[in-house]
């Protein structure tokens, strides 16, 4: 996947009486409007599309499809959490697997070599599997108490983060319970980024919550590590790859390029991938010990 790979992950708030479009746009006009020095620090917006577990196939389409649209307009990420053949339907830039999903080995399998595939952690030991098994990031926690989602685990606060980002060498996106104020002390941590839900969709103006967690994150950067990660090998051209068929709408490409005369089957094997995440300029040097200690 050639792409940048943003601070900010929002992640879609389907529950009832919650406007996940109207929080995309409102989000991506909040990106639009922030300052060079914020976007450049913070990268492009990261949107996961998630529903509720008892959505239909159907209901998680047309939402993705949805977004998708708007994310390649704006030139935002568009995952699609658990539901990775929604993913491949939409063309979408890649997916996110947790526990009780496809093992990530299969899900790279999925998705090819080189869309985005983020991969929930809690440990370090699952984290370092995860990685070695084709994740490109990783998801941590529950780090705070939420009310988004319900019968999640132990809460891990930031030193239990920490013991994951030190031990892995790609981005580590801290999830649930995440606000602005909370962003300074998880960076500190070891995040790269951040993933919210509630934050966002329960705030009165979901624009200015988002403009707000941009200044924030991109002030809780150190300045040696201002450039955000690329996800994905060196890119020959402009256009990002997108996981799936092509796409319908715009001019991007699905992984592994615009043809695959082998209809899928010369994938790689488990745990290869064109997608490791890169570390420019200062960055590199931070995360160059991860996952030798």
């Amino acid at each position: 996947m050639d792409a940048t790979l943003g601070r900010l992950h929002l992640i879609t708030d389907t529950r009832p009486g919650r406007d996940p479009i109207g929080c995309v746009r409102a989000a991506l006009a909040a990106h639009a409007a922030a300052d060079d020095v914020v976007r450049a620090a913070a990268g492009p917006l990261v949107v996961q599309v998630r529903v509720e577990d008892d959505a239909t196939d159907l209901d998680a389409y047309q939402l993705a499809v949805r977004v998708r649209e708007l994310c390649a307009a704006a030139g935002a990420i568009c995952l699609v959490n658990d539901r990775l053949h929604v993913a491949l339907a939409i063309g979408a830039d890649g997916g996110h697997v947790g526990a009780l999903d496809l093992p990530v080995a299969a899900a790279r399998r999925v998705l090819g070599p080189r869309a985005i595939l983020g991969a929930t952690a809690r440990v370090a030991g699952t984290g370092s599997a995860a990685v070695e098994a084709g994740a490109s990031y990783l998801g941590v926690g529950p780090c705070y108490a939420t009310t988004t989602k319900d019968g999640l685990p132990a809460l891990l606060g930031p030193a239990g983060l920490g013991a994951v980002a030190t031990a892995v060498p790609v981005p580590v996106i801290a999830i649930a319970g995440v606000t602005r104020a909370r962003v300074a002390e998880l960076l500190a941590a070891g995040a790269y980024g951040v993933a919210v839900v509630g934050a966002v969709s329960g705030a009165a103006d979901p624009g200015r919550a988002v403009a707000e967690l941009l200044r924030e994150l991109a002030g809780a950067v150190e300045p040696a590590d201002q450039a955000p990660h690329r996800a994905g090998p060196e890119p020959t051209d402009q256009a990002p790859h997108r996981a799936g068929p092509e796409p319908t709408v715009g001019t991007t490409h699905p992984a592994g390029g615009p043809a695959d005369p082998s209809g899928g089957a010369a994938l790689p094997a488990a745990g290869t991938t064109d997608a490791a995440v890169r570390m420019p300029g200062g960055e590199a040097e931070r995360w160059a010990g991860r996952g030798a200690r």
